[in-house]
């Protein structure tokens, strides 16, 4: 072993296995194939002259020397983001990126823009839509709405927008459905995502939470973004199962309507979370946002 200090790329990647106890995930966290995970982890074994894993062809351990360490480059790996978002911050000015799912970016988010703008004219937002967790130490994001079980290790999670999922379809089909019965023989629109859960709040749930009987919850149209279901609804071809956080702008506005009213309605499995670095508690512009989306989360209608 040297004084020298090992490359930063090498701790980082000791970090990842450590944390997800594999070398194939740290590689797909860390966007690098696992024979370079592997490489860097002999350089780290090479460097300081002692095992840091116990492989076995069913898990993966940390070695007593590793997991002494873990906590220590963890600590100094915080202080580096730290450091970054501070920097980051300074060299950006007043740009914030907020990292949001399609549907919600389009159904909920951008019709509440320009209240944010109004109240923070100063800051410029980037919105950057996807369906990936946002990754805060790559991709350049300073703040997040994610949709989720709520477990973000390592990241300020707060609880957000309470919701309900309920039968929307347009107000023309809506004078045909008079009770849950009339759902017979209707089109019924889904979000695949949601049929792919056994405990989504999907057709099936909502079906059996109605006591119906009769109705294939799987027949319909499928569609892989909400944004797309919610439109088809508008558009007249189906009932749709929508979330009350994706459609309040729509019912307040006479496009869609609840055919059968305020009741029949069940909880979602997930919910919606502000989510973003520790170290990004004294930024400015990202606690703006935060408690700007907190306040408008108490509004489900733009």
């Amino acid at each position: 072993m040297t004084d020298r200090m090992p490359p930063l790329t090498a701790l980082r990647m000791f970090e990842s296995v450590a944390r997800n106890l594999s070398f194939t995930k740290a590689a797909k966290e860390l966007h690098v194939t696992p024979a370079a995970v592997s490489q860097q982890i002999r350089l780290l074994e090479d460097h300081y002259g002692t095992a840091l894993f116990i492989r076995s062809t069913r898990r993966l351990e940390l070695t007593p020397d590793a997991a002494a360490v873990l906590p220590s480059v963890r600590e100094g790996f915080s202080a580096l983001r730290d450091v970054h978002n501070r920097l980051s911050a300074s060299r950006d000015g007043a740009m914030l990126t907020v990292s949001v799912y399609p549907t919600l970016a389009e159904k909920w988010l951008i019709p509440r823009l320009e209240r944010f703008r109004k109240a923070h004219p100063d800051i410029d937002l980037r919105i950057h839509a996807t369906d990936d967790f946002a990754d805060f130490h790559r991709g350049g994001i300073d703040i997040a709405i994610r949709y989720g079980t709520g477990r973000y290790p390592d990241l300020t999670v707060i609880p957000f927008l309470e919701e309900t999922v309920f039968p929307v379809c347009s107000p023309a089909l809506a004078e045909r459905l008079r009770h849950p019965e009339d759902l017979r023989g209707q089109t019924l629109l889904h979000a695949e995502w949601r049929m792919e859960r056994e405990a989504g709040a999907n057709w099936r749930l909502w079906l059996k939470a109605a006591h119906l009987d009769g109705i294939d919850p799987a027949r319909g149209m499928r569609f892989n973004m909400e944004a797309m279901m919610v439109q088809a609804a508008i558009d007249g071809l189906g009932v749709a199962l929508a979330s009350s956080t994706l459609v309040g702008g729509d019912l307040s506005a006479g496009r869609l309507v609840r055919p059968f009213g305020d009741s029949h309605e069940i909880a979602p499995e997930f919910a919606h979370y502000v989510v973003y670095p520790k170290s990004s508690e004294a930024i400015a512009k990202v606690t703006a946002f935060r408690d700007w989306a907190l306040d408008e989360g108490g509004r489900i209608t733009p």
